[in-house]
């Protein structure tokens, strides 16, 4: 069954931003992106939203949750971190049609080990803002990864 790994979308660029990195919100463009998720994914009985506590990530998702009548689940181990064997161990045991919503390096980082431990990565590697892998998994372990979607693409089927 499916899992949806989404890099948060477009957001306001670090150096024009004063306050703490982690309220940096998205801009018009990455809300967009955000929209376009709720598109994408709207024939996905969605069964769970886990998001890194950063506002760019909450926002990305935010409307992907309330168009499935769900809250988003706020996880630390989401946010920017060297240690990914949190959400990897999530991997193994979220339901399946989960979302989680992650940053750049933290995905890069998990799909590194997940080819090292045998999954298979369906095209090139792309952590660009928005960017939606979708995780192929038998029973607790990830067989394939693909990218699938990126905001403002043309709809592909998930």
């Amino acid at each position: 069954m499916a899992l949806y790994l989404i890099r948060c979308a477009r957001a306001e660029r670090r150096a024009l931003w004063k306050g703490p990195d982690e309220l940096r919100p998205l801009t018009d463009a990455g809300r967009a992106q955000a929209a376009a998720l709720v598109d994408w994914l709207g024939n996905v009985a969605v069964s769970h939203v886990a998001s890194s506590p950063f506002a760019r990530c909450v926002e990305t998702v935010r409307p992907l949750a309330e168009a499935h009548d769900l809250e988003v689940e706020q996880l630390d181990s989401l946010a920017p971190t060297k240690d990914v064997e949190p959400i990897l161990a999530w991997l193994r045991v979220i339901p399946d049609s989960s979302v989680l919503c992650s940053h750049g390096a933290v995905i890069a980082r998990v799909m590194e080990i997940l080819t090292r431990q045998g999954a298979e990565l369906d095209g090139p590697a792309d952590w660009r803002k928005g960017a939606t892998w979708v995780l192929e998994r038998t029973g607790h372990k990830v067989l394939r990864a693909a990218r699938r979607h990126r905001g403002g693409e043309p709809r592909i089927v998930p």
